[in-house]
């Protein structure tokens, strides 16, 4: 296993892949200050990576930045990192890159879009759709039925009531409870959630 990015974001999935007895053979990072991350080397993105044939994970936490080095990459042999903790639907449907963090639930017939993020005790229940590049912060829950645009994030411990459609590129701030529809391109905060900014 591969990994892009050597960031906090990174020693989480590290975690991950160790609760599934998988071995991280190198990290790859913009930073040349960085040479090792918890023991794994660490060297600048090169022409290795355009050969690598192992699964790779982007450990980016930034939704933006991980879809700028997705898009350069697009040859890559992407693959999921879910811990072994957590609960996972069968019929829950995943795309490549996605990484879902230590006690996570996520309920039947979700849909969860490619390089896209499930943090720590989220919770995601039936027929929600996530789709590419989301993130889902620690102890976050949607409840059914509801919609992430692009590239979208929801705060910790943020609330998303069900049959919500979240737009793309929206921030929704941590602690929120988000009972209407949100447009594209807004910060949404506090209970109920309003939009207090637009984002350009």
């Amino acid at each position: 296993m591969y990994l892009y990015g050597a960031s906090g974001h990174a020693k989480v999935i590290i975690d991950i892949l160790k609760s599934n007895n998988i071995i991280i053979h190198k990290v790859f990072d913009d930073n040349d200050h960085i040479t090792n991350l918890l023991g794994i080397e660490v060297s600048l993105p090169n022409r290795e990576i355009e050969s690598v044939k192992l699964p790779f994970i982007l450990s980016i936490g930034n939704n933006k930045t991980r879809e700028i080095i997705a898009n350069r990459y697009l040859g890559l042999n992407y693959t999921n990192a879910i811990h072994s903790s957590s609960i996972i639907d069968e019929t829950v449907t995943i795309k490549e890159g996605v990484v879902v963090m230590a006690g996570v639930v996520i309920n039947s017939s979700v849909k969860i879009g490619r390089h896209s993020i499930v943090n720590t005790s989220a919770t995601i229940d039936h027929d929600c759709i996530l789709c590419d590049f989301v993130h889902i912060s620690p102890n976050a829950t949607l409840c059914g039925n509801v919609i992430i645009g692009k590239g979208s994030q929801v705060g910790a411990g943020a609330v998303i009531i069900q049959g919500v459609t979240i737009g793309q590129n929206v921030i929704i701030g941590a602690g929120s409870v988000v009972i209407d529809d949100v447009p594209d391109n807004v910060i949404v905060v506090g209970s109920p959630g309003k939009v207090i900014k637009e984002i350009y």
